[in-house]
């Protein structure tokens, strides 16, 4: 039954809001050299790699840590800014839910290399459908700002952010339902519409 709602979900909100991501990929064009997407490997159920696509906030082959601070990344192109702040950097990902990489509701995916340290514990979390949103996500909606203020952000989310977050994933996964999942859709529209 989830995997119905997302494939219906995915494919409505594609054709409903082509129109707005047609503006954006001409913005993000206009707005600094390079791909109006960005790709990047992240780690699926049951430890699958797929690529996880996003509207590009950075610059053009920026490089750098995986993690991305808050407005002081010097990475961050002026569109990218407001895409991450608004979330709609995420848009893209509704093609990794409507393939199936994803779900619409499920633990944020993470890249590989920081999946490498988890602990045979968090590695649950591995064992459903990644999503575009879920508890963890709401909870850190300004996570840019908590490592901007870093003296180490890499350490500072291996150490402290990952574990409170996979934490909070876990928990979803035991008590996740239609209802719960319906719920933190619509948390998660009225935080974006919100601005933050």
């Amino acid at each position: 039954m989830k995997r119905i709602i997302d494939i219906v979900a995915s494919g409505v909100g594609l054709l409903f809001l082509l129109p707005v991501m047609s503006a954006l990929i001409i913005w993000i064009r206009l707005d600094s050299p390079g791909s109006a997407f960005y790709k990047q490997q992240r780690v699926g159920k049951e430890g699958r790699v797929f690529w996880l696509f996003k509207f590009r906030s950075m610059a053009h082959r920026a490089g750098g840590p995986e993690v991305t601070l808050g407005n002081s990344d010097y990475r961050i192109t002026a569109a990218g800014k407001w895409l991450r702040r608004t979330k709609l950097d995420e848009l893209p990902q509704l093609w990794n839910v409507l393939i199936g990489d994803m779900s619409i509701v499920g633990p944020r995916p993470e890249v590989p290399r920081y999946v490498e340290k988890y602990s045979e514990v968090m590695k649950r979390v591995l064992s459903v459908r990644p999503g575009l949103t879920d508890p963890a996500s709401l909870h850190g909606f300004d996570e840019g700002a908590i490592l901007d203020a870093a003296d180490d952000p890499e350490n500072h989310y291996l150490e402290v952010i990952m574990p409170q977050k996979v934490a909070m994933q876990l928990d979803y996964i035991d008590k996740a339902n239609t209802l719960s999942d319906l719920t933190l859709v619509a948390r998660t529209l009225l935080r974006v519409f919100k601005g933050g």
